[in-house]
């Protein structure tokens, strides 16, 4: 059906429009430093170059030693080994563990050859100057991270589409890549629409006057959405302004707004100015919401239009909900950020300890509602990048059960 200016027509549900509205436009590639990638969408995926760490290395304060000479130690009988050295962080290990020796070793130092774990200081004493006694037996690779245990050689590190966060930045950092290749930020265009619309500085208004309020909270939602929002213009109701001022900004934009111009009756000036567009659709004018039902989604050339209603709280309910899937799907996204807590249940017992608040990382499967806990040292960056949130186990509990509810705090 043809549009009139009088009346709504295509009207669409906010489920189709969130579906169904995918104009092909994309912003293209630029490379960034490091420094500024946070929050930025990749434009492929990213990989690590070697192996993370890189080396075996400890992941507590203790003694490096083979596993089969702690066995049947207890505080009630010890074992005995000799202390042969210790390993300085950031060189290799220069001792070598022979049978019935240990090396001290701290955090993060690199395991000694023929070691294959490492005792807790916890659970040893010093025998004398130069033997230590163990009271408690290791199993090999206990306390040992493996040298690609964070990340094998050539595994994806972060995934195109999908904004890098504070702990993608990390993982990044640790695997060397310095220069990432992420899609420009949208630039957005805001068109306010009204002979009754003055800037917000306007100190006195006339009769009849309201300051235009509404473009800059449009504006702080695109930001908000990762979009770069433009100075706010104001259109005049003049026949063709809107036409115009559509016709100039169109090219030199990756995704259009006008506020107030989508309306029913003869004000309504904006499908007609869309319509007149290059290779111009109009996807809808009219969404299924309260507040919002006057709204119009086009395209031109692959460039989203959105034309929101003039009540300021119709528009950013709309904007919120349409608008800002949009923005973020022009500027490279593939998935929608998590807003909230997310409520699901665990897919697998997860153990605490009473009087001891744990932060445990966990995956999502919205599908099924579940949250799989993710396990591993606290040392390996790829448990946070591989999570999509996390779940608190409060002080007093003994551990959570699988099936159990729970309250999942979502990265976004």
């Amino acid at each position: 059906m043809a549009a009139t200016g009088r009346e709504f027509f295509t009207v669409k549900t906010v489920s189709e429009a969130l579906s169904g509205f995918r104009p092909a436009h994309v912003t293209p590639v630029e490379t960034v430093a490091l420094d500024g990638v946070c929050g930025r969408v990749p434009a492929g995926d990213l990989r690590a170059r070697e192996a993370l760490p890189g080396f075996d290395r400890s992941s507590v304060d203790g003694y490096a030693v083979r596993a089969a000479d702690t066995y049947g130690a207890s505080e009630s009988i010890p074992g005995y080994l000799r202390l042969v050295g210790a390993v300085q962080m950031g060189t290799a290990a220069m001792e070598e563990v022979a049978s019935g020796a240990a090396v001290a070793i701290p955090t993060g130092g690199m395991l000694p050859a023929g070691a294959d774990a490492v005792v807790m200081i916890e659970h040893t004493a010093e025998a004398t100057a130069d033997a230590i006694e163990v009271t408690r037996p290791v199993a090999p690779g206990e306390n040992v991270v493996r040298f690609d245990e964070d990340v094998a050689a050539g595994a994806a590190i972060a995934s195109r589409g999908r904004p890098l966060r504070a702990q993608d930045v990390a993982l990044l950092a640790a695997a060397g890549v310095v220069d990432v290749a992420v899609h420009k930020r949208p630039r957005v265009t805001i068109l306010a629409t009204g002979d009754e619309v003055v800037p917000p500085n306007t100190a006195g208004l006339s009769p009849g006057q309201v300051r235009d309020a509404l473009s800059v909270s449009v504006g702080a939602l695109v930001l908000e959405a990762g979009g770069e929002p433009s100075p706010p213009r104001i259109v005049p109701d003049e026949d063709g302004a809107l036409r115009e001022a559509l016709a100039t900004r169109i090219g030199v934009s990756d995704v259009v707004v006008i506020c107030a111009g989508s309306s029913v009756g003869m004000r309504d000036q904006t499908a007609g100015a869309v319509a007149a567009l290059p290779n111009s659709e109009t996807w809808c004018h009219g969404l299924a919401i309260k507040p919002g039902k006057p709204t119009l989604l086009a395209q031109s050339n692959g460039v989203p239009i959105i034309g929101l209603p003039g009540n300021p709280r119709s528009a950013l309910v709309v904007f919120r909900l349409i608008g800002m899937p949009v923005v973020r799907r022009v500027g490279g996204w593939t998935v929608e950020p998590l807003v909230g807590t997310i409520h699901a249940k665990l897919a697998r017992d997860l153990p605490s300890a009473a009087g001891r608040l744990d932060v445990v990382q966990v995956r999502l499967d919205l599908d099924e509602d579940l949250a799989e806990p993710l396990f591993g040292s606290s040392a390996l960056l790829s448990v946070l990048t591989r999570a999509d949130g996390y779940v608190i186990v409060p002080e007093d509990a003994n551990g959570l059960s699988a099936g159990e509810p729970v309250e999942v705090f979502p990265y976004g």
